[in-house]
């Protein structure tokens, strides 16, 4: 009788085929992949009670990947990882809150098949919030414009500047905006930028407000830093599968921003300099 139906995944075919007939030995039965893509089109026509995953596979994406679309499709499947490093400290913990267990390779085939009935005996793993790159940046608007707010007051430079919390904050809101529709929109990298009539009254104001470029510049950065340390903050829940994708695309649209708002304070800049 077959104990479960298992989607293996690794790079390593000569491994793949070794653990593929252990299992089926022990009546599981096996479907295998050696790519990461391979293993998303079965993800997507199929139905398994286990993923084994390498972690580390080459070309696009990797074992999270594979976790993240599993987690997707087939909620109630056990999801186990296969690393070669037995030491991965916080990272390590990160990855845990994707997926129900690592086993370090190389590993005891016994205790692997021993790890895998444990797992399923023990009942569906706990459902786990799957959230996209754009809902967790929606609902933490917020308290990531309070994070780029602390550390803008950590900067002397920036700080010479005096400006009220609502005025220097006032671009962030409607940034934050663009950027989420930017991300649901799913336009490929290099896609013109849309014109953003809150980035050009940003550099306008930011010019009659005394900025000069290189602040304008600084702010974007520690912008983007605050975004991703809300995505740090966010690891048991984004979706890995597109979270690299997501992460280029905030890097971009930031930019063009920025871009924008300084297209408009050179021109303010010029408006001055004639009238002077």
């Amino acid at each position: 009788m077959t104990i479960a139906n298992v989607l293996l995944v690794d790079d390593d075919v000569d491994l793949l085929v070794i653990l593929a007939r252990v299992l089926e030995y022990n009546n599981f039965a096996v479907t295998t992949a050696s790519t990461v893509s391979e293993a998303l089109r079965h993800i997507s026509s199929g139905q398994f009670d286990v993923l084994l995953s390498d972690l580390h596979m080459p070309g696009a994406g990797d074992g999270l990947t594979v976790v993240s679309a599993m987690r997707r499709s087939n909620p109630k499947a056990v999801t186990m990882l296969l690393s070669s490093f037995p030491e991965m400290d916080a990272a390590a913990q990160a990855i845990l809150l994707q997926t129900d267990e690592i086993l370090v390779k190389p590993m005891n085939m016994s205790a692997l098949v021993d790890a895998i009935k444990k797992r399923l005996a023990s009942g569906p793993p706990r459902l786990r919030l799957v959230e996209s790159v754009a809902t967790i940046l929606e609902r933490s608007a917020e308290s990531t414009i309070q994070d780029w707010y602390e550390r803008i007051q950590q900067d002397e430079d920036l700080m010479e500047v005096p400006l009220s919390k609502d005025v220097r904050c006032s671009h962030l809101r409607p940034l934050m905006r663009d950027l989420v529709d930017r991300l649901r929109s799913f336009k490929p990298l290099g896609t013109k930028e849309a014109m953003s009539n809150a980035a050009t009254d940003h550099g306008f104001c930011r010019r009659q407000q005394g900025y000069t470029a290189a602040q304008m510049v600084e702010e974007s950065r520690v912008l983007q830093v605050s975004i991703f340390n809300t995505l740090q903050k966010n690891l048991a829940s984004i979706d890995f599968s597109v979270l690299l994708i997501g992460v280029m695309t905030i890097a971009d649209e930031v930019d063009s921003q920025l871009s924008q708002a300084m297209r408009s304070y050179i021109a303010e800049s010029k408006v001055d300099a004639l009238s002077a």
